[in-house]
C-alpha cells in the first residue's frame, strides 16, 4: 500500500511538472493602446522585467504616454526607494531600457509571446484589431484583453487562436492596483489560463479567475450597485448626497457610488449598462436610467468635463 501510495505521489508529481512544462513563460510583451490603461500596463511588465512593445497611432500619444510612464516610475521609487536615490535612478533606468515604443503594430508582434490590447471599448474596433495582428503573431503567441465590460469570446472568434486567447482586466491607476481579473472563454486553454495567471503574478498583481460573465466578478457587482443608487436618487427616495455619505460611513467604501460615477466617467457607464442591457433585456440589474442617459446627452460626464451628479471646479 505505501508503494502504491508513493507510486501515486511521484506520478502525480510527474504529471504535474509535464503540465508546468508546457505553460508558456511569457517574457516579450506588446502592448496595443498608450491611454492611461496601456501605459499603466506597460510601466508594471517593464518594471517586472518583461521586454515591453507599447504601440498607439502615432509618435505624439506615444511620447505623452512614456512622459507619463516616467513621471510614474518617479513617484514609485520616491516610496520604494525612499533611503535609496542611486537604487531608485537605477530602477528607472532599468525599467524605460525595458520599454520601446512603435506606431505599426503588425511589426512588432512577430516575436512577441502575449499581445494585451488596451483601446477604445468598441467590439468591432477591438476585433478588427486582433483579426489583423492574427495573421502576423506567431502560433504560441497569447491574445489578450484588457476590456472591463466586452465578451471576451466574441474578440476571440475574431481570430484562429482562441484557445490561445483570455481576458487580462487591470484596474485603474494600474501601478497602484492589486488585482487583475483573468478571463477564461470555454475555448481558452488551461495552458493559456496558467500562463496569464502566472504573468500577472510575475509583474506584482494578485490574480482572480471568472469566467466570460457580462463585467466579470468588481464590475458585474459593482455597476449593479451603481446604477441601483441612481434608481434610489431619481425614485427621491434619498439625496445623492445622503446616499455618497451613507455608503462611505456604513459600508465603509472610499467613494460614494456619485462620486464613484463622476470618477469613472458617466459616458462609460452608459456605455457598459446599454451593452449589458442588449444581452439581458429582461434584467431589472441592467436596466438604462433616464437620469443617466439624460446627462450623458447634455455632455455631463463627470470630473472630466467639470460636471456631472456633482459640478467641479
Amino acid at each position: 500500500m505505501a508503494f502504491a501510495t508513493r507510486h501515486f505521489v511521484r506520478a502525480a508529481s510527474s504529471d504535474a511538472a509535464t503540465a508546468a512544462a508546457k505553460k508558456l513563460l511569457i517574457k516579450h510583451v506588446t502592448i496595443i493602446g498608450g491611454g492611461l490603461m496601456g501605459a499603466g500596463i506597460a510601466q508594471v511588465a517593464a518594471a517586472s522585467g518583461h521586454t515591453v512593445v507599447l504601440v498607439d497611432q502615432s509618435d505624439e500619444i506615444l511620447k505623452k504616454s512614456t512622459k507619463g510612464i516616467e513621471e510614474s516610475l518617479k513617484r514609485v521609487t520616491k516610496k520604494k526607494f525612499a533611503d535609496k536615490p542611486e537604487a531608485g535612478a537605477e530602477f528607472i533606468k532599468k525599467t524605460l531600457k525595458n520599454l520601446t515604443t512603435s506606431t505599426d503594430a503588425a511589426s512588432v508582434v512577430h516575436s512577441t509571446d502575449l499581445v494585451i490590447e488596451a483601446i477604445v471599448e468598441n467590439l468591432e474596433v477591438k476585433n478588427e484589431l486582433f483579426k489583423r495582428l492574427d495573421k502576423f503573431a506567431p502560433e504560441h503567441t497569447i491574445f489578450a484583453s484588457n476590456t472591463s465590460s466586452l465578451q471576451i469570446t466574441k474578440m476571440a472568434n475574431a481570430t484562429t487562436r482562441q484557445d490561445r486567447f483570455g481576458g487580462l482586466h487591470f484596474f485603474n491607476p494600474v501601478p497602484m492596483m492589486k488585482l487583475v481579473e483573468v478571463i477564461k472563454t470555454p475555448m481558452t486553454s488551461q495552458k493559456t489560463f496558467e500562463s496569464l495567471m502566472d504573468f500577472s503574478k510575475a509583474v506584482g498583481k494578485s490574480p482572480v479567475s471568472c469566467k466570460d460573465t457580462p463585467g466579470f466578478i468588481v464590475n458585474r457587482l459593482l455597476v449593479p450597485y451603481m446604477m441601483e443608487a441612481v434608481r434610489l436618487f431619481e425614485r427621491g427616495d434619498a439625496s445623492k448626497e445622503d446616499i455618497d455619505v451613507a455608503m462611505k460611513l456604513g459600508a465603509g467604501y472610499p467613494m460614494g457610488p456619485f462620486e464613484l460615477l463622476d470618477y469613472v466617467g458617466l459616458d462609460t457607464s452608459k456605455y457598459i449598462i446599454d451593452g449589458w442591457h442588449s444581452l439581458e433585456p429582461n434584467n431589472p440589474l441592467f436596466a438604462p436610467s433616464p437620469l443617466l442617459n439624460k446627462l450623458v446627452e447634455e455632455k455631463k460626464l463627470g470630473k472630466k468635463t467639470g460636471e456631472g451628479f456633482y459640478k467641479y471646479k
